[in-house]
């Protein structure tokens, strides 16, 4: 290799140290002054005081395994590997066993705001196997990862961080202490900063909304969250439809939305049929789900009732897992 060459080389290298300096302090430049702008925004909108956020976030840290965990959700897998993690011989028993237990509590839930027993109970097994798993990470580090280091998603979680500064303002939670989910869910219900702000409800009328570790409170603000975003008690969640996929009349009626923007009587021309004696509206909201199996497809009819469990896990695996669930809980509980 000649001198030239080597030159060259060593030129190229220098190039590129530089040019990776650059994009680094580029980045780091960034990323200052995103946090100086939520810092600002804390003490102008909130009246935090500016050195107690600052010092708050300098103790903040990036998690690498907060990202990784949010890039493999497990409502990315297809239906036939989700349901299983949920629909266990275990999680039904754990279920009973807190029905039981909290049967009075469940009840006064369920004649206060419509929400029937099962429901609440499902949820509560299904995010935290009935407050066994609350969630390792540090909140604030999740919400400071996902807010500042999380570019899909960024905006969301500097929503929810800010939620989480004045949540633990207004409780007298300690800022560094919470543990939750890699998403900064807390508690029995896994509640965010900002569904704790304005959802959560004092159920034993202890004067404390304490979602972290009184279910007492956590069932009636399970219902609270359910009524408030429109459930309809006494009203069915989903049925499961008959379809002849031959005839491909249905894919025009499936849509990757949550909202629901089909009637029951467009369903029917397409020839869609539900599993159920009961009789549906021509008018009646519905929406098709769609469900991968593992040698083809499954297809339930959904109702308002499934669009609101779709408001606490923006999923329709979620929903169907927790209804399903919810079923298994409703007919153990009717056989004892």
């Amino acid at each position: 290799m000649g001198k030239v060459t080597q030159i060259l080389i060593m030129l190229g290298c220098c190039f590129c140290f530089s040019d990776a300096s650059s994009q680094t302090s580029s980045s780091d430049q960034q990323l200052a002054n995103k946090v100086d702008q939520f810092v600002n925004k804390m003490v102008s909108k909130h009246q935090f005081d500016q050195q107690y956020i600052k010092d708050a976030l300098a103790l903040a840290n990036k998690d690498q395994v907060i990202l990784d965990a949010i890039a493999r959700p497990w409502e990315a897998k297809p239906w036939y590997q989700y349901y299983p993690i949920f629909l266990t011989e275990k999680r039904l028993e754990k279920g009973l066993a807190f029905w039981q237990k909290h049967h009075d509590t469940l009840s006064r839930a369920e004649k206060e705001t419509g929400v029937p027993a099962q429901i609440i109970t499902a949820i509560i097994g299904v995010e935290t196997f009935y407050g066994t798993y609350k969630g390792k990470y540090s909140v604030l580090d999740a919400l400071y990862t996902l807010g500042f280091h999380y570019p899909p998603r960024s905006k969301f979680f500097s929503s929810e961080l800010e939620q989480y500064f004045l949540l633990t303002r207004e409780e007298g939670f300690d800022l560094h202490e919470l543990k939750g989910s890699y998403a900064g869910a807390m508690g029995w219900g896994q509640f965010i900063s900002s569904s704790y702000r304005h959802y959560a409800v004092d159920f034993d009328g202890d004067g404390v909304r304490d979602l972290l570790n009184n279910p007492v409170d956590a069932i009636g603000s399970v219902a609270n969250y359910f009524k408030v975003h429109g459930w309809k008690g006494g009203e069915d969640v989903a049925f499961m439809a008959d379809i002849d996929e031959t005839k491909n009349n249905h894919q025009a009626l499936l849509s990757k939305t949550l909202k629901f923007k089909d009637q029951w009587q467009a369903l029917k021309d397409a020839g869609i049929k539900i599993n159920s004696d009961i009789g549906l509206s021509p008018t009646q909201s519905v929406k098709l789900l769609e469900f991968d199996i593992e040698n083809g497809h499954e297809y339930w009819v959904g109702l308002p009732n499934f669009y609101v469990i779709t408001r606490y896990n923006h999923s329709p695996l979620y929903a169907m897992a927790v209804y399903q669930f919810s079923e298994q809980l409703r007919l153990a509980m009717e056989k004892q």
